[in-house]
């Protein structure tokens, strides 16, 4: 069965190769000169009580992508939902690289109760803009194949500021396809420099990503995947100084991946943390090659 939807599987394409999508094994790279177009839309929601010490709210738009929402410091009750859209675009620059676009918007709202009563309060906008490249290093014969990508952020926007080139990801992905079965792993870093966010120095956090996932085929159209993901994410600093705690959780994640017409494919993904009380994310992404 040489036709494999992936499902969430290949979590681990970077974030626009987003390889959570249903591909054949062949077609992980687009081909030379063609283009593709990623569209998504994830949903999160956080229950949030006792004091803060500023950990964001990390909103995972792809396998390997997250758009951060800071929180603030103070004792609360807080409840927030977050839904955040990306578009991207895919290019073959060879049969064995790519190049890739990401735009993200995010819209949230968020409803909190203290000491000082209750407020609710929202906003919206733009979120960051990401470009990268994928590139097949082996192919899936002998041995498992191993493809790796790196990308870099053309634009983040913070609470008072916006910056560029500030923050970039290294990854790598390898999978093994045993028909109809497919094993993968995916290992991501994110590291982000110092930045100005309005007259305070801001470093977010760099974060380490694992994912292992395994996908079966049940036909030439629908693919069910399951796996786990495992992070550790540092923590924020503001004025130099530490803003909580360093942090690790461990997420399920569960999908299935639809093939519904040439061209086009469906996957939904659902993640529920399985160490903490981080809340839910609901995940929908379409990719279509013309």
């Amino acid at each position: 069965m040489r036709f494999i939807l992936f499902g969430i599987l290949l979590a681990s394409l970077p974030p626009l190769a987003w390889a959570d999508l249903p591909l054949t094994v062949e077609d992980l790279i687009t081909d030379k000169g063609k283009i593709k177009l990623d569209l998504s839309l994830s949903y999160a929601n956080a229950d949030r009580q006792g004091v803060s010490t500023a950990d964001p709210i990390n909103v995972q738009i792809s396998p390997t992508s997250f758009v951060t929402l800071p929180t603030q410091i103070g004792e609360h009750v807080d409840n927030s939902d977050i839904a955040v859209a990306a578009l991207g675009l895919r290019y073959g620059l060879t049969t064995k690289a790519e190049v890739y676009a990401r735009l993200s918007g995010l819209s949230s709202r968020r409803r909190s109760s203290g000491l000082g009563g209750s407020a609710t309060s929202s906003q919206s906008g733009f979120a960051d803009a990401w470009a990268g490249v994928n590139y097949q290093f082996r192919k899936d014969d002998d041995g498992p194949a191993v493809l790796g990508f790196a990308e870099v952020a053309l634009r983040e926007k913070h609470r008072r500021s916006s910056v560029s080139f500030k923050s970039a990801m290294l990854g790598a992905t390898t999978y093994k396809a045993i028909d109809p079965v497919v094993f993968s792993l995916t290992g991501a870093y994110r590291f982000n420099q110092s930045r100005q966010d309005g007259a305070q120095s801001y470093q977010p956090g760099s974060l380490l990503l694992l994912n292992p996932g395994v996908a079966f085929a049940v036909n030439d159209r629908v693919t069910l995947s399951t796996g786990a993901q495992w992070t550790r994410r540092q923590a924020d600093r503001f004025g130099g100084q530490s803003q909580g705690l360093d942090r690790t959780a461990t997420d399920l994640l569960l999908g299935v991946g639809y093939g519904f017409a040439k061209g086009s494919t469906l996957n939904t993904t659902f993640k529920v943390n399985a160490s903490g009380r981080s809340g839910a994310e609901l995940r929908m992404s379409w990719l279509y090659t013309p």
